[in-house]
């Protein structure tokens, strides 16, 4: 017999029952204070009044879905408060460094530069523009989520209140709807206080654009007894070679965030571990259930399908931040730093900030580069022996684009590459292919 969880001498179960058939029944209401500290904010009055609204838009919403604009109006709530919009000084410095950044990688690579000029945001900026892709991303966990709830909720209902489930699902779902919503804010509000610039995480979020992110680039080079110039410098010439990629590339985004979506669609709750894990849910504590969402509890293991599209996310990770790594160190050898620089953010990259943790335990994906050095070492050998113009080629078309088992043995690749027979029938064909798309292709006024 399962022992009471207080002093009630109600078991878990029967709390599950009571505290439904109060709601249902009129008699009951939600403790603000416990899912303010359940979402995370603070107590007072204000942010508790803000969560009820958004609770209750939720569960009385006709649309069948999350309201992903309670996660963007949390992480703006978040970020606010310690965003700082750049100074004259700092502009026309971080500006100074993004126009030499351009000219030095003109050096180093034939790939051409962007039509857009690079901007310096703040971090409520980053999360206005970023937050549509973290709701897309999201999603499909946050719906697994609710729906498994809602249905372990039905089971567990004994057959007198199931004349009154309808209003009990929807209230369900807007918790944890909610929830969810609210803790992907905090996620990405703390994001925001992590990245330097727009491709920082391998994922061009704002699209073509390079953004860096004045405040964030100073808070990392503090205790690294490295001139902060070059710093901004160095990171500078790698947003600008990680977007003029992408927008020399123009399918690779699409690939990348085909692969990430694939994997995301393909995450299914597990029903029976679902019920275990809410066995040893207090059902009157939403903190409980908070920390079962950001636990990466609910997330069953990889499926096969899961297990491919992961592994397609890393091996493009890799060649794209192993690309920029060699052109940004090409770029940046007039820098007395740059191989200390270069080293820590390589490690910085390995093993993520614990803002990019918490994101990967709340819907069960790393964005990580995870071989990074080899990719470098890979792109360093094709440049090496076969000159800067064809290693940049391989990006025209995806077809040409080097595989893991690349990665692994790249000599193997440049002796294919350097086949007059092959690879230069290989490329010319992909480029007129991507030419000939490219004229039906609407073009941008």
């Amino acid at each position: 017999m399962a022992e009471p969880s207080d002093g009630s001498g109600l078991g878990p179960d029967d709390e599950m029952r009571e505290m439904i058939r109060k709601l249902l029944s009129g008699g009951g209401e939600i403790d603000p204070a416990a899912l303010a500290s359940a979402a995370g904010l603070p107590s007072d009055p204000a942010s508790m009044a803000n969560l009820m609204s958004q609770l209750q838009a939720a569960v009385s919403s006709s649309t069948d879905g999350i309201n992903w604009q309670l996660a963007t109006d949390q992480a703006l709530q978040l970020t606010r408060t310690t965003s700082l919009t750049p100074t004259d000084r700092e502009r026309s410095d971080f500006d100074a460094a993004l126009g030499v950044a351009a000219l030095w990688l003109d050096e180093v690579t034939e790939i051409s530069e962007l039509t857009t000029t690079a901007r310096l945001m703040t971090r409520s900026e980053w999360v206005e523009q970023t937050m549509p892709f973290w709701s897309q991303l999201a999603e499909p966990v946050a719906t697994s989520i609710t729906d498994a709830l809602t249905e372990v909720t039905k089971q567990q209902l004994p057959e007198e209140l199931a004349g009154m489930l309808g209003g009990a699902s929807g209230l369900l779902r807007g918790i944890g709807g909610t929830l969810f919503a609210v803790q992907l804010g905090q996620v990405v509000a703390a994001l925001s206080s992590e990245v330097v610039s727009g491709g920082d995480i391998g994922i061009p979020l704002l699209e073509e654009r390079a953004a860096l992110l004045p405040q964030n680039i100073k808070a990392f080079s503090e205790g690294l007894d490295i001139p902060e110039d070059q710093i901004a410098l160095y990171l500078a010439v790698r947003e600008i070679a990680h977007a003029r990629l992408f927008r020399h590339a123009r399918w690779l985004r699409q690939g990348l965030i085909s692969a990430v979506t694939d994997f995301a669609h393909g995450i299914s709750i597990d029903m029976s571990n679902f019920e275990d894990i809410l066995t040893d849910l207090d059902p009157s504590d939403p903190e409980q259930l908070r920390d079962a969402l950001t636990s990466g509890k609910f997330i069953p293991p990889q499926s096969d399908a899961q297990k491919a599209a992961l592994a397609r996310i890393e091996t493009l990770l890799a060649l794209v931040e192993g690309w920029v790594d060699v052109v940004t160190a090409a770029a940046t050898a007039r820098l007395p730093k740059s191989d200390a620089i270069a080293e820590t953010v390589r490690r910085r990259r390995a093993s993520g900030g614990p803002a990019e943790s918490a994101f990967a335990s709340l819907i069960g994906l790393e964005l990580r580069p995870r071989r990074l050095r080899e990719a470098a070492t890979m792109w360093q050998i094709v440049g090496d022996s076969l000159g800067g113009g064809q290693r940049d080629a391989l990006w025209s078309h995806p077809d040409l684009l080097p595989s893991a088992a690349d990665i692994d043995d790249p000599q193997a690749l440049v002796a294919r590459l350097s086949s007059p027979d092959v690879a230069h029938d290989d490329i010319d064909q992909a480029i007129e292919d991507l030419l000939r798309d490219d004229q039906d292709r609407p073009h941008e006024s």
